[in-house]
């Protein structure tokens, strides 16, 4: 009789406030069998559904949508997910807020110009525990 393996499931908070965005990078996470996604069009969404779930294994903040006023928003949602992994998505910002992100806590910085299956393989890499940053 075959044995089934039990398939731990990452649970990712994807927050953006570009539905493109959101909705595209959710739809490739969900392809993969071991990932469940949730999704947030601004910071205080964010922060209520984290609230209300609990802590996610990884939450991915873009740095411009409403409510993140720089690294303010990453630093209240490294308080409020525990000690799990908060990480930023950015389509405008430069290294150096790359680098202030990773040295406020966060334990990535992902462009919005790598390719869609990037983003999933970084995202994989940063919920496993490992930072991400690609400069």
């Amino acid at each position: 009789m075959a044995q089934l393996m039990k398939v731990n499931v990452m649970k990712i908070l994807l927050a953006d406030d570009h539905d493109l965005v959101r909705d595209t990078l959710a739809a490739f996470l969900e392809i993969e069998s071991d990932i469940s996604v949730r999704t947030a069009a601004n910071l205080a969404d964010a922060l209520q559904i984290v609230d209300a779930e609990g802590a996610f294994d990884l939450v991915i903040l873009d740095y411009t949508m409403p409510g993140m006023e720089g690294l303010s928003g990453l630093n209240q949602m490294i308080a409020a997910n525990g000690a799990k992994p908060v990480a930023i998505l950015s389509g405008t910002a430069d290294r150096s807020v790359a680098e202030q992100a990773i040295k406020a806590g966060a334990v990535g910085f992902v462009p919005k110009t790598l390719a869609a299956k990037s983003i999933v393989s970084a995202i994989k890499f940063m919920a496993s525990g490992e930072v991400f940053a690609p400069f």
